[in-house]
């Protein structure tokens, strides 16, 4: 049976997607995720929702509890996720409100739990991570996100940062040269905790800004990225909505 776990970013963790919703309270071996989940259907299938920095958006990106939040969606039964990201464009054709249908990342973060693995008394561990987002999940969003009309870019690396500082020029000039397309700082640890947990996922990263590098616009700020998620936010809701069904149809 498929279950889609659904990761809300910033803004974009609206518990009302769910029917017959039910909120239920999950610990781990690796603490408490970051807020109860959200147990509901969208169109007939089995989705749960958790709000990457808590419900009252309280825990900054380093103080999110990555593994407890994987770890919690896979004894939860979820079978694949799909995560949400607001994010910072560092190419001029990736412009505000655009997706980007993520397909590699970068890892600049430095303080993170980041992988479940911490000793390798019991055997040792390296998971391969060529391509750390699904090909049949990205499918599938992308291809509801062109049939809704959205502005939608098939691939894209993302670069992490620790954050919560936004970056220098010099960095953002430098991700640039790297080949990163977007930055953000939610995918990583995430993503490869996801992939270490064999879930498949995929993530949505919405454009809010052009984070510094771009010195004919105002550098990115907290408040600009709200005013973008409040005019953009339904489109992720719609996209994940119409995404469900195509995906569960995908997998057979």
């Amino acid at each position: 049976m498929t279950v889609i776990g659904i990761i809300g970013g910033s803004g974009l963790d609206d518990h009302d997607l769910l029917k017959e919703a039910k909120t239920e309270t999950v610990d781990t071996p690796f603490g408490k995720p970051s807020a109860p989940l959200s147990m509901g259907r969208i169109d007939g299938t089995d989705v749960v929702l958790l709000s990457r920095h808590g419900n009252r958006h309280q825990y900054s990106p380093t103080q999110v509890n990555n593994r407890a939040n994987i770890r919690a969606l896979k004894e939860t039964g979820v079978t694949h996720i799909l995560a949400t990201t607001a994010c910072g464009s560092l190419r001029r054709k990736i412009g505000r409100g655009h997706f980007v249908i993520v397909d590699q990342f970068i890892d600049f973060t430095r303080f993170r739990k980041n992988t479940f693995f911490d000793s390798f008394e019991n055997g040792t561990k390296h998971t391969a991570m060529p391509e750390p987002f699904d090909a049949g999940l990205r499918k599938a969003l992308f291809a509801t996100s062109v049939d809704l009309d959205y502005p939608t870019h098939d691939g894209g690396t993302v670069v992490t940062i620790e954050g919560p500082r936004f970056s220098t020029r010099a960095e953002s000039h430098m991700f640039r040269a790297w080949g990163a397309d977007i930055i953000n700082m939610s995918t990583a640890p995430e993503a490869m905790l996801a992939n270490e947990a064999e879930i498949p996922y995929a993530t949505v990263a919405m454009s809010t800004d052009y984070d510094c590098w771009k010195e004919d616009e105002a550098p990115v700020s907290w408040e600009v990225i709200i005013a973008v998620f409040n005019q953009y936010a339904d489109r992720v809701k719609k996209l994940l909505i119409k995404a469900i069904p195509r995906i569960v149809y995908q997998m057979g």
